[in-house]
């Protein structure tokens, strides 16, 4: 048990885990922590570094150490990483969120949505106003630029160990799926993939010059069994691949926004899961800001803890 931990989010890893368990996850802007060392520092833009917490604060007060510019990562970004060990109170009266939902079609398991829209609703009490919104870009856009990025950019950095016959089989296969499919794609698949990962972040963008904030949930599915590998199925749809399920963070993953993630609360069958407010391009303050506000309402949430502890 940690009071404060640093991980990686490509497909959600600070979002999933976080809402899940009941904590805070903040997944930065582009360049905000830098990325490396590694042999590749200009394409890989996608997966990034950030914090975990139990309180925004805790996470806020980590990205001030993690944050900053480093010469070694060029995309990294300037600016004084103190900025984010300031007090986050923020009067968010008249603050308006769009709620994106399922995006027009995500499959969602049975109780996440209403979940996550009546979680988002405890900031009405701060006087925001939350409003339906929607992407200018259908969703299929945003996941065939996801999987074809992602699996270009994992067989670019594994296809020397996966081409020796000696490696391959110790691959998992989730792993060579990607490899593998990372291998077929030509140098035009990948621009005209960047390009489809451009037109998402002009759409959030767009969306973002409506509304101060977007919303949606962290995951499609609540907790389920370890011993699972992932789901095949949510709300009776067959998942395509292994991660189709996490589809729902793609989106903010392209366009390279910050993104917090907050507990929701608890669904039809006692177990959590979580909240994506989504920010402005380098405005991850805003965003921390707008999650200290949420998590001030949240307390009846928050004070849940996992009945594991029960008896310590």
């Amino acid at each position: 048990m940690l009071p404060v931990a640093d991980g990686s989010d490509f497909a959600g890893s600070l979002r999933n885990p976080a809402g899940w368990n009941n904590v805070f996850g903040f997944r930065p802007s582009i360049g905000r922590v830098p990325f490396g060392p590694t042999a590749e520092v200009f394409m890989q833009s996608i997966g990034c570094e950030g914090p975990m917490g139990r309180t925004v604060s805790d996470v806020a007060m980590l990205l001030s150490v993690m944050a900053g510019h480093d010469d070694r990562a060029p995309l990294s970004l300037t600016g004084d990483p103190a900025q984010f060990a300031a007090p986050l109170a923020r009067d968010m009266k008249g603050v308006r969120i769009g709620w994106l939902g399922d995006l027009g079609g995500i499959p969602m398991e049975a109780g996440m949505l209403e979940l996550c829209l009546s979680g988002l609703r405890r900031l009405e009490d701060v006087g925001c106003a939350i409003e339906p919104a929607r992407l200018d870009v259908r969703r299929e856009v945003i996941w065939d630029s996801f999987v074809r990025l992602r699996q270009g950019f994992t067989a670019g950095g594994l296809i020397g160990l996966y081409g020796d016959a000696a490696n391959r089989d110790k691959f998992k296969p989730e792993a060579r799926w990607e490899i593998e499919g990372g291998a077929r794609l030509s140098a035009a698949d990948l621009f005209a993939a960047s390009a489809q990962r451009s037109a998402v972040y002009q759409a959030f963008r767009s969306a973002l010059r409506e509304y101060d904030f977007l919303a949606m949930p962290t995951a499609q599915v609540f907790p389920f069994d370890a011993r699972l590998a992932w789901p095949a199925q949510v709300a009776g749809v067959s998942m395509d691949s292994y991660h189709r399920w996490m589809e729902i963070v793609a989106g903010p993953s392209l366009a390279g926004c910050p993104t917090a993630a907050v507990p929701a609360g608890f669904g039809p069958g006692g177990l959590p899961s979580g909240i994506q407010l989504i920010g402005r391009s380098q405005q991850d303050f805003a965003v921390l800001q707008l999650a200290y506000a949420y998590e001030q309402v949240s307390q009846s949430v928050l004070s849940v803890l996992p009945k594991l502890l029960d008896n310590v």
